[in-house]
């Protein structure tokens, strides 16, 4: 089985977490947190500052590692590294997301989660979010 290699954005701001609906592909419409593919030879932490720029036109800072999931789709291995992060300006733009939202832990099970990300949700809102 083919191993895709990927990094996720914790977006926090002011109690809430930032998600994003996906715009194409075999799971168009679910929802995730924003970033994508490690390319050869690229940090992980470098990938994501140029992932959510190129998705979201928007300028991160990138903290800790949150978590690393381990996933498998009917067609591929997941490793997702998730960095929680903050905006370094308000100013973001969807480029290839059909929707977004800030979600509260009262609010998060309002979307529907692609599956590797909705193994996160517990783990943001039990002592990581801040």
């Amino acid at each position: 089985m083919k191993t895709i290699e990927v990094v996720a954005a914790i977006i926090i701001k002011e109690g809430k977490v930032f998600a994003t609906q996906r715009g194409y592909g075999d799971w168009k419409g679910w929802w995730e947190f924003p970033g994508g593919k490690i390319e050869p030879d690229e940090e992980p932490r470098a990938a994501l500052v140029r992932e959510i720029k190129e998705e979201l036109d928007a300028d991160i800072s990138v903290g800790d590692l949150l978590e690393t999931v381990e996933w498998d789709y009917p067609s591929f291995h997941l490793t997702m590294h998730c960095y929680i992060c903050s905006l370094n300006s308000e100013s973001m733009h969807l480029n290839e997301h059909e929707a977004s939202a800030w979600l509260t832990k009262e609010t998060l099970n309002s979307v529907q989660w692609l599956p590797a990300d909705l193994a996160l949700l517990d783990g943001i809102f039990l002592g990581k979010l801040r």
